[in-house]
C-alpha cells in the first residue's frame, strides 16, 4: 500500500479491500499517521510585531510630514501678515517684516 495522504488529516482514507478484509476477519485496522514536529517558530510570530512595527513607523513619517506642512504654512501664512502690514514700530522701534517689491 503506497497511498499517502497530506499532513493534517485526521481520518486518512481506508481501501476498500483492506476494510472488507478486516470486517469479515476481525482484525483490526491500524493507522499510522507521520507528523513532523515543527523546528523553530511559525512565521506568523515574525510578521504580527513587523506588521506592527511597520504601521507605527508609517504613522511616525505621517505625524512629521503633517508637522511640516504646518510648519510650512505658517511659515507662508507670516510672509504674507508681514508684506501686508508694512514697518511695525513699537515705542521707537521699526522693524520691517518683509523685504520691499523688488520694481
Amino acid at each position: 500500500m503506497n497511498h499517502r495522504d497530506p499532513p493534517g488529516i485526521i481520518a486518512p482514507h481506508i481501501p476498500a479491500d483492506e476494510y472488507r478484509r478486516a470486517e469479515a476477519t476481525g482484525q483490526p485496522v491500524v493507522i499510522v499517521v507521520h507528523t513532523a514536529d515543527q523546528t523553530g517558530r511559525p512565521l506568523r510570530h515574525y510578521l504580527f510585531p513587523l506588521a506592527v512595527a511597520g504601521a507605527g513607523a508609517m504613522g511616525v513619517f505621517g505625524l512629521v510630514a503633517a508637522f511640516l506642512a504646518l510648519l510650512d504654512v505658517a511659515a507662508h501664512t507670516a510672509a504674507a501678515v508681514g508684506a501686508a502690514a508694512g514697518p511695525v514700530g513699537v515705542g521707537g522701534i521699526t522693524l520691517r517684516l518683509a523685504r520691499p517689491n523688488a520694481k
